[in-house]
């Protein structure tokens, strides 16, 4: 793989600054935040009223800890608009999430809100290895997601040749990136696998594309996925984090110097890590859900916004911001089976492990009587032996028997057995109501 590393140069002023110099600049940008969602958010001035508080009551930044959570409970309950700091004729886009468990959350953003997006998007694929020039093919979705229009606009900022792919038509991905040779492709990490599965349909070799860096998000991938990508395409697989009610892509991206987990651009959002259960802020380097509050958004902004993403944050190492470690689990797509807690990714990670078995997977929860059972249907390798393939299935039972504590029925099935995504992969089917 080629070195891409950006020049210390080329970096943002921040992105070299001090972390005194970051705290102070966060200190000054979070008093602005909690006053402008208080003076201009009816639903903030009442949280913060019914807990006591005030914006001036922030002296320092560990004071962000008495201001009330806001989760999507919040702005569903407010939906669409409620949650606006900016009359609606200042609102230059929005954009919503899928909604598929109720009604979608709607986020808004000002120009200003979008050029901001914009850099940040830059910064974050320049972080990732991209330079200006770099063809770069965005298979995200377009439209109400914000993955498609960010990663587009992100690279445009930055001086990249756009190719606006979308998802689906996993033929025609194939054939635009063998014809228009892009350099970067920017796509959740599941559809990419079926990506290149089409491509050794058709024949063609992975690594000899012209792909150099692979920026990937929207769902947790592990180290494994990571390792697996990188050895059938021959490029960087990088990590871009994000969420539509914080801003979208480019909240946090990992920097391909060290590939160690995404950096939070500290300079517009303030992460913090709670226990999920208790709210109590841990220190760095604890385990727990992690908050953020917006620092700089004007439209919508958010105070102390509960992802449901677990994970711990870490020092800087390739930038002076904060990492998030790479997150593997979210507090609701964590499957409690006979009183194990079970988490997609760890069945990913083991299914790497075991080479006649394709990380093409879900898992199936049914109620057997009181208790919960769980079956992973996972697809054979093409080409494997069927024997090898059956043992295969006999050893990931054992594995997460061995390695997460719970029994599972494993059913190994043909090659695109799994339905598969054009944007985030589901891993989880639970059909317990219906038993």
């Amino acid at each position: 793989m080629q070195d891409r590393s950006p020049r210390p140069e080329d970096l943002d002023p921040i992105e070299r600054a001090s972390v005194d110099e970051l705290r102070d600049l966060q200190l000054s940008r979070l008093k602005w935040s909690l006053q402008h969602a208080y003076e201009n958010v009816p639903q903030y001035r009442k949280l913060f009223d019914e807990r006591q508080v005030h914006p001036g009551d922030l002296r320092d930044l560990a004071d962000l800890a008495k201001f009330p959570f806001t989760d999507k409970a919040t702005l569903r309950a407010n939906y669409p608009f409620g949650m606006f700091a900016v009359p609606r004729e200042r609102i230059a886009r929005v954009h919503a999430s899928s909604g598929t468990t109720g009604r979608p959350t709607v986020v808004g953003y000002t120009k200003d809100d979008l050029h901001v997006w914009a850099r940040l998007m830059a910064r974050s694929i320049r972080a990732s290895g991209g330079r200006p020039g770099d063809r770069v093919h965005v298979a995200y979705g377009y439209g109400l997601f914000t993955g498609g229009l960010g990663a587009h606009y992100g690279a445009e900022e930055l001086g990249c040749t756009v190719i606006p792919v979308s998802g689906g038509m996993t033929e025609r991905q194939v054939m635009l990136i063998k014809d228009f040779e892009p350099e970067i492709i920017m796509v959740t990490p599941s559809y990419l696998l079926a990506i290149v599965d089409e491509m050794e349909r058709q024949g063609l070799d992975p690594r000899a594309t012209s792909l150099q860096v692979g920026i990937f998000g929207a769902e947790p991938w592990t180290q494994d996925l990571r390792r697996e990508i990188e050895d059938r395409l021959d490029i960087h697989a990088v990590d871009i984090y994000g969420l539509s009610e914080v801003m979208g892509p480019g909240v946090a991206t990992e920097c391909i110097e060290t590939k160690d987990g995404p950096h939070v651009w500290e300079d517009h959002f303030l992460p913090e890590i709670i226990d999920p259960d208790t709210g109590e802020v841990l220190p760095d380097g604890e385990l727990g859900e992690l908050v953020f509050t917006s620092l700089t958004k004007q439209a919508m902004p958010v105070i102390r916004y509960r992802t449901r993403d677990l994970t711990r944050l870490l020092p800087g190492t390739a930038r002076p911001m904060r990492r998030i470690e790479k997150i593997t689990g979210r507090t609701d797509d964590m499957m409690i089976v006979r009183g194990v807690n079970v988490f997609p990714t760890q069945i990913e990670e083991l299914i790497l492990r075991t080479p006649a078995l394709a990380p093409h997977f879900q898992c199936v929860l049914t109620r057997d009587g009181r208790l919960d059972a769980l079956a992973v249907r996972v697809e054979r390798r093409a080409g494997s032996n069927p024997e090898v393939v059956t043992q295969a299935g006999h050893d990931l039972a054992a594995k997460i028997k061995n390695n997460i504590g719970v029994s599972v029925r494993v059913e190994v099935i043909e090659p695109d057995g799994v339905e598969r995504s054009m944007g985030k992969a589901r891993r989880i089917v639970d059909l317990r109501s219906a038993s």
